[in-house]
């Protein structure tokens, strides 16, 4: 097993993914988003190819995608948008439990702080997670509402 501090991170829009790269995201996207936990949707939403979309990839020292994140730029998905967004947080089944998820949220904080400085960052958070989301610095922002069959909260991260 990998450490966190091995990690080769990428940070790169759609257009700069290598064909190999954005496959590993997708694959890894559907197999807990879809498959893991069971929900029927389309997870390439529309907002992977958008302007202002930023894909997060931290690949091990064998060259395997561990975690994935997506940046969204303020205003992305239109003026209903203000701050920078970060979705489809995830991590490899195979590599829950090394510490990970943490340093993938620290990651994307820092790219989103360093793209848009200044900016609250917003997330909507599976509830299950809302501990670990607070523990990065977010706050609730909205009541439990149901997304594709599981509970979700909006959540806001102040800027540093």
């Amino acid at each position: 097993m990998s450490s966190p501090a091995s990690l080769r991170w990428t940070c790169a829009t759609l257009d700069e993914l290598s064909p190999r790269a954005l496959y590993e995201a997708l694959v890894l996207r559907s197999q807990v988003f879809v498959v893991e936990q069971n929900c029927v949707f389309l997870d390439p939403d529309g907002d992977d190819p958008r302007e202002g979309a930023w894909h997060l990839l931290g690949h091990g020292p064998a060259g395997e995608l561990q975690v994935y994140a997506r940046l969204l730029a303020p205003g992305c998905r239109g003026p209903h948008q203000p701050n920078p967004r970060i979705t489809r947080v995830v991590s490899s089944p195979a590599h829950r439990g090394t510490g990970l998820g943490p340093v993938l949220m620290q990651r994307a904080i820092a790219e989103c702080e360093s793209r848009w400085p200044g900016f609250c960052i917003d997330i909507n958070a599976q509830a299950h997670l809302l501990r670990f989301y607070e523990g990065q610095g977010f706050v609730v922002t909205s009541e439990p509402y149901d997304e594709d069959g599981i509970s979700h909260i909006d959540m806001r991260r102040q800027p540093r």
